[in-house]
């Protein structure tokens, strides 16, 4: 190449460049060599037609679309009209880039030109309108071109497939048959993938039926491309069939196809076969890895996928971004939040980027465990990252502020958000339910309607679930009979619960019980939980018995039912029966879940128990709840014995209203951080009433702000008032 540039700079010199035998000799001298410059263009006086076809070309083939469009330009400032050889490699270049807006310009002077019917031409550009997302263009020249051949048709199919547009896609295919174009492996894998991936997976499945019946054989390419399919129907025998298939075609050491194996696997349950299929690799891929990862924890074995996770880091397996997001993802998903939290970490410390899809899969571990400070360094992070616009961050921040006790944190991410979609609905409404705040759900409601976006039955699900926290009995009816009604959505169970719910908590729990009988398909067990719950709060013996017997019949194993009809027989002072209900629970083996609050402070979060006296602050904390005791005696305030469930001596019953977690995560609170700071307190249970009435005076007497998430609802405590109107 030097030496051909030194011949270059002599022709220069020498004053000969204007010679077209040199230039025609320089053009493919450079071009064949990668090397683009507007000096080639220089040397000769008049560039034609040729000069800028064989660059165009060149930059194309090497895949610098970029100079390509440049280079074109400037032959049509030049004043030359390109030719047959020049716009099939523009239309790439337009199509590599997803250039629409360009690509539609030189169509248009294809057509001016007169080009538009040429093979090559129509073939380029409906290839170009299929890169760019255009499948009704492409479908314009298509049905303009005279000849039909096997590589338009196989494009189109897959851009259909790819919409999900199963009829126009099958359509074709017979279409094919009648003009005599016999379909490739390209076709057939084409529509596969787009059906696969567009969420079609009976007519992926299908079409790979009847690829097989007309004696196509799949290569790896075809069955990485239905397995997850296959996996997301759960058939799990035609998996079966599919990976004997691969073992006798020898492609089980092919990376693509191994890991859509485990991935289908997965889906299917099958835990023992995706370690099998691992196992039986030559060397470890990344793919493969992140598919394990995915598919231990959607099964729930979250502890395997983390310790797999590690042994891959150890053997040096190139982790990339979806590999930390898939083990970060299992754990925010099973319950091991502080286990994703350290995980984020490690992944920034690893120098891998966490992107739109981590940050969506982490933010749910944050508000699981209200960790607020966690949860705004994430945010933060989104922010330099500007990825916080991105529908799916700004709805998962908003659901985490929420679950944080910072609804006006909510509802500002919401605000902000330049794109709202039905999810982002969904959750500022959710949040505003969680907090009691049903008025701002129902004009939230209201304000959808008038987006233009239709509601779904989330939509439905957070605003009855926001009438049932503010007890808006007529609201929550008007809701429930508007969805068949007005927006051709029919109840599902989680419906019915919102409005036993509803009903339960406002006192008509024979109206409740009533709505349940009437059900067009059976309760289930969430259906009969709320109305037991709600005879817990009214303590209804008669239907809080009806609804623990179908509640035993459903979930035998589950120590909270049995629970609460003890407590309805203690609140009305049946001891025989609470006997009776303890001696099931002993008989069975179960035991009652313990009162158990958290609480963050410092960065760090502490569990108190219900009665727990091994605490090291124990003494200071008892110590700090009597001196609190006599304080609101004096203030007219005496404890609610009515909520100890025991049967002891009267004067015991004070000592063990002292010993509830949520009181005991609170003193401890106020020991341990600054006067007038907010206090945030998550509890396991559903709060009890003398808590909630110390709580009050708390937050009046120390000047502090005081949220309790409890297992119903938030509790926003400020000046000796909560947010719930004490309703809940």
């Amino acid at each position: 190449m030097s030496q051909a540039r030194q011949a270059h700079a002599r022709i220069l010199k020498t004053g000969v460049s204007n010679n077209i035998h040199f230039s025609k000799k320089l053009f493919p001298l450079y071009s064949n060599r990668h090397c683009f410059s507007d000096l080639v263009l220089h040397s000769t006086s008049v560039p034609d037609v040729y000069s800028f076809s064989r660059l165009i070309f060149a930059c194309t083939k090497s895949n610098l679309f970029s100079e390509s469009l440049r280079f074109f330009s400037q032959m049509l400032s030049r004043g030359l009209a390109p030719d047959t050889r020049v716009l099939p490699s523009v239309i790439k270049a337009c199509a590599s880039t997803t250039a629409l807006r360009v690509g539609k310009i030189v169509h248009g002077i294809a057509c001016v030109c007169g080009f538009s019917s040429d093979s090559v031409i129509q073939s380029s550009l409906v290839l170009m309108y299929l890169k760019c997302d255009q499948v009704k263009h492409a479908r314009r020249v298509f049905d303009e071109m005279p000849l039909k051949d096997v590589v338009s048709c196989s494009a189109l199919l897959a851009g259909y497939a790819r919409k999900g547009c199963v009829e126009e896609a099958i359509g074709l295919l017979f279409q094919m048959e009648k003009l005599s174009v016999e379909p490739n492996l390209v076709s057939w894998n084409g529509l596969i993938a787009g059906f696969s991936r567009s969420g079609h997976c009976n007519d992926a499945a299908f079409v790979f039926q009847k690829m097989h019946l007309e004696g196509f054989k799949p290569d790896g390419t075809t069955i990485a491309s239905v397995l997850p399919a296959v996996g997301e129907l759960e058939k799990l025998n035609t998996g079966i069939q599919i990976h004997g298939y691969v073992v006798k075609q020898g492609l089980e050491q092919d990376i693509c196809v191994v890991s859509a194996l485990i991935d289908m696997y997965g889906k299917c349950g099958c835990e023992l076969e995706m370690l099998k299929v691992l196992k039986e690799m030559d060397q470890m891929d990344t793919g493969a890895c992140n598919a394990l990862i995915t598919g231990l924890s959607r099964n729930g074995s979250v502890e395997k996928a983390l310790e797999l996770f590690r042994q891959f880091k150890e053997q040096g397996v190139i982790l990339n971004v979806i590999s930390w997001t898939s083990v970060i993802a299992g754990c925010s998903q099973n319950g091991k939040d502080m286990e994703a939290l350290e995980l984020f970490r490690e992944m920034q410390n690893a120098g891998v980027k966490p992107n739109s899809i981590t940050i969506p899969c982490l933010l749910p571990a944050c508000g699981n465990i209200a960790a607020l400070i966690h949860g705004k360094a994430v945010h933060c992070f989104s922010l330099r990252s500007e990825i916080s616009n991105n529908v799916y961050v700004g709805s998962s921040l908003i659901d985490m502020y929420a679950k944080c006790g910072r609804i006006h944190m909510s509802r500002l991410c919401f605000d902000k958000m330049p794109v709202k979609n039905l999810v982002c609905w969904n959750a500022i409404m959710g949040g505003y339910a969680m907090h009691g705040k049903a008025k701002e759900a129902i004009d939230l409601f209201h304000s959808l309607l008038t987006s233009g976006l239709k509601p779904d039955f989330i939509s439905f699900t957070c605003v009855l679930a926001a009438c049932s926290q503010g007890g808006l009995t007529d609201e929550g009816w008007h809701f429930f009979d508007s969805m068949s009604r007005d927006h051709e959505i029919e109840a599902r169970m989680e419906h019915y619960a919102c409005m036993v719910t509803l009903l339960g908590r406002a006192g008509k729990l024979d109206e409740a019980y009533n709505m349940i009988k009437q059900m067009p398909f059976e309760p289930d067990a969430c259906i009969w939980g709320a109305l037991l719950s709600s005879c817990r709060v009214h303590n209804n013996v008669h239907l809080g018995e009806v609804a623990a017997k179908k509640l035993i019949e459903l979930e035998p194993s589950n120590p909270g039912n049995y629970v609460l009809l003890s407590n309805i027989y203690a609140s009305k002072g049946m001891w025989t029966g609470v006997d009776t209900v303890r001696n099931m629970m002993k008989s069975k083996g179960l035991k009652k879940n313990p009162g158990c609050s958290w609480i963050q402070v410092k960065n760090k979060m502490y569990m108190l128990l219900a009665g727990d006296k091994s605490h090291p602050q124990m003494t200071q904390i008892i110590e700090k709840l009597n001196e609190l005791s006599m304080e609101m005696k004096k203030s007219g305030y005496f404890p609610s014995v009515d909520f100890v469930l025991q049967d002891v001596e009267e004067q015991d019953k004070e000592q063990i209203l002292c010993g509830h977690s949520e009181k005991l995560a609170v003193v401890f609170g106020l020991l341990n951080t600054p006067p007038r700071s907010p206090l945030q307190v998550i509890k396991n249970l559903r709060i009890c009433g003398d808590c909630h009435a110390v709580i009050k005076f708390i937050s009046k007497l120390e000047g502090r702000s005081i949220f309790v998430r409890d297992t119903n609802r938030f509790h926003h405590f400020e000046n000796g008032v909560c947010s719930c109107g004490d309703y809940w």
